[in-house]
């Protein structure tokens, strides 16, 4: 026997609601976790529940499409090659808890630095057992290609060719792979007849191939001539993967992209001259997009010290002048969306004693800090909150194949939402990092914008308004199957 009584409405109200159409005042209509619709400010429903947030912007609750969260929750036997775990990296329960106080409510995890790698449906499931139990936010994980030097999740040494008809079956949203070394020793490299191969089994599938677009020549090239620098200066590090090695992994994806139909997407996007060539593509009709990280649009190769690791990441980051020219792709369009690349790593990694870039984990840790980092560099720019809420939410829902349920405030969509405060000014410290180990470049960056409540689905799973930050220590967060 069900009960007569319907569920209750919310009314979320603010003078400034980040909506399809715009920036306005408005209501939004919740029920049952979902948005009912979004009413005109003043057309708040006898019944409803009403929570107004007065001049604060409500804006859709993030999608970040590019976080390494380590946690397979397989435990195995270690090896010379192979760790019984990464998870002391990072976990779902610390990575999901720094999304939700970041505003982001859905995050799609990367195959690789987990054990086992997620490339075969028994580490897929592994990866699935151990969020199940710690989700903060809604997630999802890419699956794994792979080329023939690596160890895949069933214990043989190959390529994992034969996994993806399955890992498709089990339900990932894409899958990524690399065109240089990934530092993973279980996640190798794929050369370009293995991407062939790897583009045929995706074909016609709908699901997207996303590419670390880099080539080794150009990168081998340069080593030859800095053997006798110094790897305690960023400039060596920046020198030793120089943009010739973006062109040219982009210029043969882009040469094989015509003969499937399978969406290409390059991630963490560093070199402002692949700006002309992405634009050609699309005028071509090519299916490509291309997403760029907060520390490329924040840092600049000129402002890093010496020995200060916690820069470093590959691609690296860049001179001013790139920064500025990547800004202006991402707001022409040519630049699809922006997502963290979060990268963490044990302290002893980062190798802080010697300072040697080339020697440390190439890395950045900054989950649950992209919003406010570009609404700084937007706020300077001359920015819109609209712009904001494209790059970091409703784009990157698309290339998840999520559109319809998250990263817009539409009706029928989760009812997750952001009460963001865009005037807001705050220097980044260790409390405010709520990944598990606080290394960031972007400790004591002067931030503009904080978010002060994240909602999944209608729940409110973070609230910063007092001195301590407070988290719904239930694991609200589902697993998303495209």
């Amino acid at each position: 026997m069900t009960s007569s009584h319907p569920k209750p409405v919310w009314a979320f109200r603010s003078s400034r609601v980040v909506t399809p159409q715009g920036v306005r005042p408005a209501a939004v209509l919740i029920r049952s976790g979902r948005i009912l619709k979004l009413a005109e400010w003043s057309a708040i429903p006898p019944k409803a529940q009403l929570r107004d947030f007065g001049d604060l912007v409500l804006m859709p609750g993030l999608v970040d499409t590019h976080v390494h969260i380590n946690d397979a929750g397989d435990s195995q036997p270690a090896s010379q090659d192979q760790p019984a775990s990464r998870s002391h990296w990072e976990g779902f329960a610390t990575a999901t808890r720094a999304a939700a106080s970041g505003g982001v409510t859905t995050l799609v995890d990367m195959p690789l630095n987990c054990v086992p790698t997620t490339t075969s449906t028994h580490a897929l499931e592994a990866k699935r057992a151990a969020a199940s139990l710690h989700a903060a936010v809604d997630w999802m994980t890419w699956g794994g290609i792979v080329g023939n030097d690596s160890q895949v999740g069933n214990g043989n040494h190959g390529s994992n060719q034969a996994e993806i008809p399955n890992l498709i079956r089990a339900g990932v949203p894409g899958f990524k792979a690399f065109l240089i070394d990934s530092g993973i020793p279980d996640f190798a490299w794929t050369d370009r007849p293995q991407l062939e191969r790897a583009l045929d089994a995706l074909n016609n599938s709908g699901l997207p191939l996303l590419v670390h677009a880099e080539l080794a020549a150009p990168i081998l090239a340069a080593a030859q001539s800095l053997a006798a620098c110094d790897w305690r200066s960023h400039s060596t590090w920046l020198a030793s993967r120089p943009d010739a090695s973006e062109i040219d992994a982009l210029e043969m994806l882009l040469a094989l992209a015509p003969r499937f139909r399978v969406p290409i997407h390059i991630v963490h996007v560093s070199s402002a001259r692949l700006l002309p060539i992405l634009e050609q593509a699309r005028e071509a009709g090519l299916s490509i997009t291309a997403e760029t990280c907060p520390h490329y649009l924040h840092f600049a190769a000129e402002e890093i010290s010496d020995g200060a690791t916690s820069f470093k990441c590959a691609p690296p980051i860049r001179a001013a002048a790139n920064r500025e020219a990547l800004w202006r792709g991402l707001k022409d369009g040519t630049l699809d969306f922006v997502a963290t690349d979060h990268s963490p790593c044990p302290p002893e990694l980062k190798q802080f004693a010697s300072g040697r870039f080339d020697l440390a984990w190439g890395g950045i840790a900054s989950l649950g800090l992209a919003l406010p980092i570009l609404w700084t560099g937007l706020h300077s720019r001359e920015g819109s909150l609209e712009q904001l809420v494209r790059w970091l939410a409703t784009a990157p829902a698309k290339l998840a194949g999520l559109a319809r349920q998250k990263g817009s405030l539409r009706p029928g969509a989760d009812a997750d939402l952001v009460v963001f405060d865009p005037d807001s000014e705050w220097t980044v410290a260790e409390r405010d990092l709520h990944f598990r180990h606080k290394l960031s470049p972007y400790l004591g960056a002067r931030l503009k914008g904080k978010v002060l409540e994240t909602y999944l689905r209608g729940d409110c799973i973070y609230w910063a308004r007092g001195l301590d930050p407070v988290f719904d220590s239930r694991p609200n967060g589902k697993e998303l199957r495209r």
